[in-house]
């Protein structure tokens, strides 16, 4: 049984990125947490074979965009293709959205945004470790469903307990 199998559930982002050349990708990541308060770091592990990571290690420079239910479908589909064949923010009609401080653009559908700069990448068994400082962040909205990541295709919706 493989990690993310046992430890779950994960919150889901869209990730993106751009290339030397301004080529934008957009992938999905569940293997995400925040690392400070003050100031602001996040950290996401990326395989080095993903066109994500190679666009990080260029760039040193990616957006993440937190998912919500609603955006399930679009998440599957950054999961599934990678953007060296295709363009997924055309296949799944997600809009861009200039970022202030970083080249990569933000999700004007994910009602949060973190603008990164990489701090730091270290390989750790089979993916990279990408601690990224939060130099800009975009909170759109508050109230939403977050998605959750179980394992392969299998997502969780989370809902707030009351205390």
């Amino acid at each position: 049984m493989r990690i993310s199998q046992q430890i779950f559930p994960r919150p889901v982002a869209l990730i993106a990125t751009v290339d030397s050349k301004g080529r934008e990708n957009v992938m999905s990541a569940s293997f995400l947490m925040p690392l400070s308060f003050n100031p602001k770091y996040v950290a996401v592990a990326i395989t080095p074979e993903r066109h994500t990571f190679s666009n990080i290690k260029e760039i040193g420079e990616f957006t993440v965009n937190i998912a919500t239910l609603d955006m399930l479908e679009q998440v599957r589909i950054c999961g599934k293709y990678s953007g060296r064949d295709v363009d997924k923010f055309s296949m799944t009609g997600l809009t861009k959205v200039p970022s202030k401080k970083v080249r990569p653009p933000g999700i004007a559908e994910s009602p949060i945004t973190f603008e990164c700069v990489v701090e730091y990448m270290g390989l750790f068994g089979d993916h990279y470790l990408i601690v990224g400082r939060v130099v800009e962040e975009h909170v759109r909205r508050t109230e939403f469903s977050p998605l959750l990541h179980y394992a392969g295709d299998s997502y969780m919706e989370a809902r707030a307990l009351k205390s």
